[in-house]
């Protein structure tokens, strides 16, 4: 058993590595914006994930051999995953060069109330009420944001819940293949199916004629920073899998704000977006909603862990 000391200087490192790693995210999000008009959507996220998909592929074949993709477990399941990140990564990308970046990024915390009522829909698990209240709470918060953003640019404000639920999907779709493979092959599984349909909506974007779709090479900067985003996005992430070995998933679970603050400065430097009082109260209530669920959590595995 471990000593108080140790627990604690445990869940300190598992919190600083969670926070890392979704300031880490934040920093990807501002440089896809920086790179807005030169270059598309689907081109920027197709890119990202082929990186990724070959990174991945790499590092699962030399740890684990030729198995993980001879033998995949639940295909279906595993496209659904790729569908998924491809729609979540399509939909903020195109969200973040529309609309300032906190707000784009507050929105798409309402995923974890997403979860909840899919996690009920297709896997049977219990929708509380608390669930319900902070699922209404947290779009009375969405709703505050899209105002002004629905006014300037129309239905494109709605693409970060698109992102949000997208995101939903691929958690629900994680639950589905828990425990049937290495956490490397279901990284590399959800990077090479993200990567496919991302290629795919990319040619069927450029042979629709649409000028914003169309397929160039863009200047050697724009590449660069795009593969940056593929390695710190994955850094990222191994970042915050270390936080939550370390401290556990519910303890890290409030360092996943740090990245709204991250993505508020960052906006308010680099791109002019002064944080603006009615989107702030908007995002507290998203927030707010979110950590009222992850304290009610937190509160309920504590009273059980006593019994």
């Amino acid at each position: 058993m471990k000593h108080p000391q140790e627990s604690m200087q445990s869940d300190r490192a598992g919190l600083l590595y969670a926070l890392a790693g979704f300031c880490l995210l934040s920093l990807g999000d501002a440089i896809i914006k920086g790179i807005a008009d030169q270059w598309t959507p689907p081109a920027v996220a197709a890119f990202r994930y082929v990186l990724g998909a070959i990174g991945l592929s790499a590092i699962l074949f030399a740890r684990e051999g030729s198995a993980p993709f001879t033998s995949i477990p639940k295909l279906r399941v595993q496209l659904l995953r790729g569908a998924a990140v491809a729609t979540a990564t399509l939909a903020f990308f195109g969200s973040i060069w529309l609309m300032p970046l906190a707000d784009a990024v507050a929105i798409t915390f309402t995923q974890p109330m997403f979860t909840a009522l899919l996690a009920a829909l297709f896997l049977g698990e219990r929708l509380r009420w608390a669930t319900v209240a902070a699922t209404l709470v947290a779009f009375v918060g969405v709703l505050i944001i899209l105002r002004p953003n629905f006014a300037a640019i129309g239905v494109a404000a709605l693409l970060p819940l698109l992102s949000a639920l997208a995101m939903a999907v691929l958690m629900t779709a994680n639950r589905a293949v828990r425990g049937v493979g290495s956490v490397l092959a279901a990284q590399a599984y959800v990077a090479c199916g993200g990567a496919l349909v991302l290629m795919l909506a990319a040619g069927a974007g450029a042979a629709s004629g649409d000028p914003r779709f169309a397929l160039y090479w863009p200047e050697w900067h724009v590449l660069a920073r795009v593969a940056f985003v593929a390695c710190s996005a994955t850094a990222a992430h191994w970042l915050v899998f270390k936080g939550t070995e370390r401290a556990g998933a519910a303890t890290v679970a409030p360092m996943t704000y740090g990245q709204l603050l991250v993505a508020t400065s960052l906006a308010w430097v680099f791109f002019d977006e002064a944080p603006d009082a009615i989107a702030m109260l908007g995002a507290a209530l998203i927030v707010g909603s979110g950590l009222w669920l992850w304290w009610r959590g937190r509160a309920k595995d504590l009273s059980g862990s006593t019994r």
